[in-house]
């Protein structure tokens, strides 16, 4: 049997009897600890996964010191720019000592009252579509006949105006164009008298 916990914004897989370095916890030595942060417990080969956390499970656990890790150097420089800097930094620590994992495990529980919830849901469902399709079938019958009424006279009004103004810049143009004709027919027969007239 083994489960999975978080603490210290990490996760560690653990057993009964397992010795762990986990992230600081505020206990002197010798107290005990409770962890119910419980993702995962598997007993038995049947496996709970928790959403996010599985319900009534807890790992029960013992301090045994609090200590600082190895030194970790951090160094830090910029080339050509004169900078170095150099630290050093132990992280704090807590060894604990595992010692029960409780877990229930009761699958049958859980997918009954699931079931229930969707009966239940698929009831009251039904009815919410009777009620909501009536009044859009009225809705669309007021406003389809309000539709037909504004266009009709909007049609009409537009009509009218557009072919008269189509019909008077007809006129004009032709008699513009018969007006120049003539004029450009005399210079030619003026041209024509002054070579006659030459000869």
């Amino acid at each position: 049997m083994f489960a999975v916990i978080e603490t210290g914004g990490k996760q560690y897989k653990v057993q009964e009897g397992d010795v762990l370095a986990v992230e600081k916890l505020n206990q002197e030595e010798g107290q005990k600890v409770t962890f119910d942060k419980v993702l995962l417990v598997d007993e038995e080969g049947k496996t709970l996964i928790g959403t996010p956390h599985v319900k009534n499970a807890l790992v029960k656990a013992e301090i045994i010191e609090n200590f600082k890790d190895k030194k970790v150097i951090v160094f830090k420089k910029k080339r050509r720019k004169q900078y170095k800097k150099k630290r050093g930094h132990r992280q704090e620590l807590t060894r604990i000592k595992i010692e029960k994992i409780v877990s229930e495990l009761k699958a049958a529980p859980k997918t009954e009252p699931a079931a229930d919830v969707k009966k239940e849901a698929k009831k009251p469902a039904p009815k919410v579509k009777e009620e909501v399709s009536a009044p859009k079938a009225k809705e669309v019958k007021k406003e389809a006949p309000k539709k037909e009424e504004k266009k009709a006279p909007v049609s009409k009004a537009s009509k009218a105006p557009a072919r008269p103004k189509a019909a008077k810049p007809d006129k004009p143009a032709a008699k513009t164009a018969s007006k120049k004709k003539p004029a450009a027919k005399a210079p030619a027969k003026a041209k024509a008298k002054t070579l006659k007239k030459e000869k």
